[in-house]
């Protein structure tokens, strides 16, 4: 390769060094974009070189194209239109980046930097940004971004319909099938409080909460096909600690599941057992069962059980269950014990089965449900076929690994991760091959390299989308002031 650039540089009159000497050591550039494997459409890798040097060429290339794209300067910002022309081209092969610096008055060269061309990944993402408070929710936006450049809009933000007294929050947005037909979901706390729903191009702002539900609907997921969201309700209670590694506990005195007909504006209870805490549901993908979590806990009220977690939080540990669905009946089998975490004496969470429908990907740490505040908590993943059950040891890190999503084609894998600084939830996106491995995770590429780091916000809840929201905020708005309208229990 170094007798290849040579003869480009020197029969092109590029601004390649003609006398360099290498480097003994790779080069140390941030983010670490480096033994890669990427998306064919993802926006350009951005990077600044961590060297300190009087002057820098960098060269980006492939086998096809070994005359590539040229930049000069330690911060490395490459052309979006090129960059995207260089991928189509490697798809299958390796982008080649070859770093040179002058010091000293002479030029040195890194070993290559190389990362492999893959499949297309979802153009879309979906997340929250909010500050990494406990109860500070004044400021906070949901936004999407397209991966393939650098473009990041708001859905809607807190501040919009929010005063100081008046504060609004908002989670939980939700798609059916990656938003390719505009099925859109999000709840609204406190200021205009109600779940609004966009559905077949209408829209509509409804109150899950009924008398005889322990609260409006809180963790959702979409049936693929059909106009139906499963639901977790949950009561919630949050404790703190001052001299341990894990400074919050989120805790849920009551949790049962719901099914929300969305055209029939009619809730029916999924499971309600008094002593499970069912949550977190996720549909499998063929829209024929609905997947879950749940700790068994002993019978009592909810006051008695905010009291019970507070001196026994460890103890909750919960499980992978799976319930067969009906499609004509709407109707629920009993639960499938999937995973038995208890056993081992972990806690699963936020269970994810892949588009295929071979794995099951989640959270597991040593107790509890709400893993983004538990630093053991990791990454697992399920072979639905022979059973076996392995950490993703490539993606997981000493900080917390948390909420995660599959890209629709099944190759791609989104999720939150604190590794960088143990406060902020950022975003790595990694491969997954159709045997079950994993690639080494990148983060979010950014157009200013340093936007990850220097950004004070929190990205929540990643989601792939195939489209984007369409949805004005004008739109929104005038679907939100009013009030919510009651849904009524089967």
């Amino acid at each position: 390769m170094p007798i290849l650039l040579a003869a480009v540089a020197a029969s092109c009159g590029t601004d390649i060094p003609r006398d360099s000497r290498p480097a003994q050591h790779p080069v140390s550039i941030t983010p670490d974009y480096t033994d890669l494997v990427i998306p064919c459409n993802i926006a350009p890798l951005n990077f600044r070189i961590d060297t300190v040097a009087d002057e820098y060429v960098t060269h980006v290339y492939s086998r096809k194209n070994p005359d590539g794209i040229k930049v000069k300067g330690r911060t490395v910002d490459i052309d979006v239109r090129k960059w995207h022309s260089l991928l189509t081209e490697t798809v299958g092969d390796t982008v080649f980046t070859d770093i040179y610096i002058r010091h000293d008055g002479g030029w040195t060269r890194f070993p290559s930097i190389h990362n492999v061309v893959a499949d297309s990944i979802d153009p879309y993402i979906s997340y929250r940004l909010i500050e990494p408070s406990y109860i500070t929710f004044e400021t906070m936006a949901i936004c999407q971004r397209h991966l393939e450049d650098f473009n990041e809009d708001e859905i809607f933000n807190s501040q919009i319909l929010s005063s100081e007294k008046q504060g609004q929050c908002m989670n939980c947005h939700s798609y059916q099938d990656y938003n390719r037909g505009g099925n859109m979901q999000l709840h609204l706390r406190v200021n205009h409080p109600g779940t609004f729903i966009s559905h077949n191009g209408s829209l509509m702002k409804l109150d899950l909460k009924t008398p005889s539900t322990v609260s409006s609907g809180v963790y959702p997921s979409w049936h693929p096909t059909d106009p139906l969201i499963a639901y977790s309700v949950n009561t919630t209670s949050q404790s703190f600690h001052s001299n341990m590694e894990n400074r919050v506990e989120v805790q849920d005195a009551e949790s049962d599941l719901i099914l929300l007909d969305v055209e029939g504006r009619k809730i029916s209870v999924i499971a309600n057992e008094p002593d499970e805490l069912e949550t977190f549901p996720y549909w499998h993908p063929d829209g024929e069962s609905l997947w879950y979590v749940s700790a068994s806990v002993p019978h009592m009220s909810a006051e008695e059980m905010n009291q019970y977690q507070a001196l026994n939080y460890k103890d909750f540990k919960y499980d992978i269950y799976r319930r067969h669905f009906d499609r004509a009946s709407r109707t629920f089998s009993a639960p499938d014990t999937i995973y038995k975490a208890s056993d081992l004496g972990k806690s699963a969470t936020l269970p994810r089965p892949s588009p295929d429908g071979r794995y099951l990907l989640f959270t597991q740490g040593e107790f509890g449900t709400f893993h983004i505040w538990h630093k053991d908590a990791d990454l697992y993943l399920l072979d639905l076929k022979d059973g076996e059950v392995r950490p993703l040891d490539i993606l997981n890190s000493p900080d917390v690994e948390s909420y995660h999503s599959w890209s629709s084609n099944g190759r791609w894998i989104i999720f939150s991760s604190r590794r960088d600084d143990g406060s902020y939830t950022r975003l790595y996106i990694a491969y997954f091959d159709r045997n079950g491995n994993a690639a080494k995770p990148f983060i979010l590429p950014q157009k200013c390299p340093a936007h990850n780091a220097t950004r004070m916000k929190s990205y929540n809840v990643p989601e792939f989308m195939a489209l984007p929201v369409e949805i004005s905020k004008r739109q929104l708005i005038n679907t939100i002031k009013p009030e919510a309208s009651n849904v009524t229990l089967q």
